[in-house]
């Protein structure tokens, strides 16, 4: 039933979104990190998604033979990836982890950019929210026509 599939697409979209928030406020708690457990600075993390593929069971296999149009089956994470951008130099010559010149590479993490993905994240899980609600109150809605 495409109700469901509806609520199924809109959940791996909450899904995927709360993993995008949760790394974007790791960037954040990680902007003056300058050692790491790896060594060196703290690298900005992103996430990547990708569409996810037809499910492989008798419905997608029976859409299939049948050429109906998939509309979309969703998202999913393929990885969380480090931003390979070069740190920034900071002239900090008290600082601990200083060089000989009295420069810290510090994260590559920019405060404006990761609020901004933080509201694009956040967006983009209230209109999640927002589709599985509207696709409830059209369930009910035909429930009701029943009685």
């Amino acid at each position: 039933m495409r109700l469901f599939h509806s609520i199924d697409v809109s959940a791996s979209g909450l899904t995927a979104q709360r993993l995008r928030m949760d790394a974007v406020s790791e960037n954040i708690a990680n902007v003056n990190t300058t050692r790491t457990a790896g060594g060196g600075p703290y690298r900005r993390k992103v996430v990547v998604f990708e569409s996810r593929e037809p499910e492989k069971n008798f419905m997608g296999f029976l859409q299939k033979s049948l050429q109906q149009q998939q509309l979309g089956n969703g998202v999913r994470v393929v990885k969380i990836d480090e931003d390979k951008s070069p740190f920034k130099l900071v002239y900090d010559p008290n600082h601990p982890d200083a060089d000989a010149r009295g420069y810290v590479n510090m994260p590559n993490v920019n405060i404006v950019s990761e609020m901004v993905d933080m509201i694009s994240a956040t967006r983009a899980y209230e209109a999640n929210v927002t589709a599985v609600k509207a696709s409830k109150d059209i369930a009910l809605k035909a429930l009701e026509i029943g009685r």
